[in-house]
C-alpha cells in the first residue's frame, strides 16, 4: 500500500512534466564553485573540473540544480600517491535541521594502501547507516564512474555500473524514505587526518600539497529536478525507463560480489555499535 501510494505520488507530479533540456555534461553550466579561492577550476570548456587541496584551505562546488529522484553519474579520479588524511566527499544532501544525504566519501591512505569507499544515507537528519568497501581497480590511476540511481523504490549505489549498495524505502516497516526534499549534489576535496585515515593514526603529508582530484562526464539526463526553489520539479520524458527500476538477479549477484570480497564494514552486522538491536532496515533487507 505504502509503495503504491509513493507511485501516485509520482504520477501527480508527473501530471505536472514539461521537457526539460538533456544535460550538456559541462561543469560550466551544471555547477558553482562555492569555496576554496582558486583552488576549484573548470578546463576544457568545461568538460573537466578539478579540486585542490592545501595546508591553508580545500575547495568544493555545488549544482545549480535540485533533484528530487534520479539516475546521476559522475566519473572521478582521486588524489595519487600519498593521499592519507584527504576526503574526497561527492553526495547529494538538502537542507535545514532534518536533511536528507546520499554520500559517497574517499577516504585517502598511505601510497600503496588501499582507498576506502565510505556510503551514508540520512534520512530526517539521522544518518548511522555507513558502509564501507575497498575498489577492486586504482581510482587514482584513471576515472571510473560513481552513480547514485535514486527513485521511490530504493537508493542503488553503483561503481563502473556495478550496484555495491541498496537501501531499500521500507516506509511500510517505519523507516524514513528519502522523498520529499530535493537535494543539489554537492562535492569537496578537504582535510580530515584526524578521522580519515586509519582512525586517525596516520596524518597528512603536506609536503606531497597541493593535492588534486578531477571530474568528468556528468550526466544527469534521467532525473527529475528544479533551478529554483520557486519552480515545480520536472522530470525527462524517459522517467519510466528508471524510476521504478529496481536490481535483477545479474545485478544482485554482481553486488553480492561486491559486498562478499571488498566490504570492510557495514552497519547491519555491528551489534556492538548497535546493543538494544540492528536498525529496522537491517532485518527487512
Amino acid at each position: 500500500m505504502a509503495a503504491f501510494a509513493t507511485k501516485q505520488s509520482l504520477l501527480l507530479l508527473s501530471s505536472l512534466l514539461i521537457l526539460i533540456d538533456v544535460s550538456t555534461g559541462s561543469f560550466y553550466d551544471n555547477f558553482d564553485i562555492t569555496w576554496g579561492d582558486g583552488r576549484a577550476n573548470i578546463f576544457e570548456s568545461g568538460e573537466l573540473l578539478t579540486c585542490t587541496l592545501d595546508k591553508i584551505s580545500g575547495s568544493g562546488f555545488q549544482s545549480k540544480k535540485e533533484y528530487l529522484f534520479g539516475k546521476i553519474d559522475m566519473k572521478m579520479k582521486l588524489v595519487a600517491g600519498n593521499s592519507a588524511g584527504t576526503v574526497t566527499a561527492y553526495y547529494l544532501s538538502s537542507k535545514g535541521e532534518t536533511w536528507d544525504e546520499i554520500d559517497f566519501e574517499f577516504l585517502g591512505n598511505v601510497t600503496g594502501q588501499p582507498y576506502v569507499l565510505h556510503t551514508n544515507v540520512f534520512t530526517g537528519g539521522k544518518g548511522n547507516r555507513e558502509m564501507q568497501f575497498y575498489l577492486w581497480f586504482d581510482p587514482t590511476a584513471d576515472f571510473h564512474t560513481y552513480t547514485v540511481l535514486w527513485n521511490p523504490l530504493n537508493i542503488i549505489f553503483l561503481v563502473d555500473g556495478i550496484p555495491i549498495r541498496v537501501f531499500k524505502n521500507n516506509e511500510a516497516n517505519g523507516v524514513a524514505y528519502p522523498k520529499s526534499q530535493p537535494m543539489k549534489i554537492y562535492s569537496s576535496l578537504w582535510e580530515a587526518d584526524d578521522w580519515a585515515t586509519q582512525g586517525g593514526l596516520i596524518k597528512t603529508d603536506w609536503t606531497n600539497a597541493p593535492f588534486s582530484a578531477s571530474y568528468r562526464s556528468f550526466n544527469d539526463v534521467d532525473c527529475c529536478s528544479r533551478t529554483s526553489i520557486w519552480d515545480w520539479v520536472t522530470c525527462n520524458a524517459n522517467s519510466n525507463s528508471w524510476m521504478w527500476t529496481t536490481l535483477n538477479s545479474n545485478q544482485l549477484g554482481q553486488m553480492k560480489w561486491v559486498q562478499d570480497d571488498y566490504m570492510i564494514y557495514n552497519y547491519c552486522t555491528d551489534f556492538k555499535r548497535f546493543p538494544q538491536g540492528l536498525p529496522t532496515e537491517c532485518n527487512l533487507n
